[in-house]
């Protein structure tokens, strides 16, 4: 039998970590090799213990959890899982420990802990054993790539599909991009609220406009566009002028947004002066998908398993025949880039 995963919990409230330990204990494959209020007690259970994976919560005394996470990461890198309460506070700081390192997060329970711990907590599982799994490096800055000079999008159209890691790896494809990129739609794994912030974020740290899209959005260079987290499917529709469409209807694969919807939207509209690119995630959401933007004639791309936190969805799609390069994550934004003027040489000589 496989040894059961080795999990610590970091959070100053007795009664959040004894929910959080009934929680993981229910999963046979998961032991909670012990419990710390605070991260003094917490550094030395790590040495002590060596758990498989730390869950952390935000706000502590004495170092709040990302002071701590940013020391995990450079002094002893290792799969921490954020418990973060889904406020606007907490999306921030949450944001903030993804770029750090943190494999992932799940939303504190607060007024409905009891529902929750009836609910056997398959999520905060599932985000265990994932993270358990995951490729965890030391911490590192985002590589900066100088702006290109020059760059003309014409009517190209960027599509990229994300989960689990997604916040880090956008981060990099994104920090690649002119101001005047190709219009971009972007879905990424994310709960309600947290999207508005990780857009306004990313538009801080990029050159190109980042924001949630909205129902009605015009597709324009030097934009792009997050779907709305837990609320709608994100979809392209039109011809010449290419819109956002939200779609509230039910979740597909068990993702609301799914990539696959987001893909299959790209594929129909925009086919072969659309290049799409599948990033880090569990699961296989987005394979389908990126598998009809390849047969319209897109370009795709997948990140390759060595440089994917979790290499799920790209494994999913590049095993479906969806993908056409696989690429470390640095290198994929330049790629995108350099693929869309390809395409448009091409379409200029077509019609020459």
């Amino acid at each position: 039998m496989t040894a059961p995963i080795r999990v610590l919990i970091v959070d100053d409230s007795a009664t959040i970590r004894s929910l959080l330990s009934a929680l993981l204990s229910r999963d046979p494959q998961i032991e909670v090799v012990g419990e710390a209020p605070e991260p003094a007690v917490a550094r030395q259970m790590i040495k002590d213990l060596s758990p498989d994976v730390i869950t952390l919560d935000v706000e502590m005394p004495h170092m709040n959890g990302l002071e701590f996470l940013e020391k995990i990461m450079r002094l002893r890198p290792m799969p921490v899982v954020m418990v973060s309460t889904l406020t606007q506070k907490g999306a921030e700081v949450t944001l903030a420990a993804l770029e750090l390192g943190a494999v992932d997060f799940f939303p504190k329970p607060t007024d409905n802990a009891a529902a929750l711990l009836e609910g056997g907590g398959a999520e905060l599982v599932a985000k265990v054993k994932a993270a358990a799994r995951a490729r965890v490096r030391p911490l590192s800055r985002t590589i900066v790539v100088p702006p290109l000079e020059g760059f003309d999008p014409g009517d190209s159209v960027v599509a990229i599909g994300s989960s689990t890691g997604g916040v880090e790896a956008l981060l990099q494809v994104l920090s690649a991009f002119p101001a005047n990129c190709p219009p971009t739609v972007i879905t990424q794994h994310m709960p309600p609220h947290f999207t508005a912030s990780f857009a306004a974020r990313l538009s801080r740290m990029c050159r190109p406009q980042v924001s949630e899209a909205r129902d009605g959005d015009v597709l324009r260079p030097g934009h792009v566009f997050i779907a709305p987290g837990g609320e709608a499917h994100l979809e392209i529709t039109g011809r010449t002028t290419l819109r956002c469409k939200l779609d509230a209807s039910a979740p597909v694969s068990g993702h609301r947004p799914s990539v696959d919807v987001l893909f299959r939207s790209v594929a129909a509209s925009a086919g072969g002066r659309a290049v799409g690119a599948i990033l880090t995630g569990m699961g296989s959401d987005g394979a389908s998908g990126l598998l009809e933007m390849r047969k319209a004639g897109a370009a795709t791309i997948g990140q390759d398993e060595a440089s994917a936190i979790i290499y799920g969805m790209p494994r999913a799609a590049f095993e479906r025949g969806a993908v056409q390069t696989q690429l470390p994550l640095e290198k994929i934004g330049p790629e995108i880039l350099r693929l869309c003027g390809t395409e448009k040489e091409k379409r200029h000589a077509r019609s020459g």
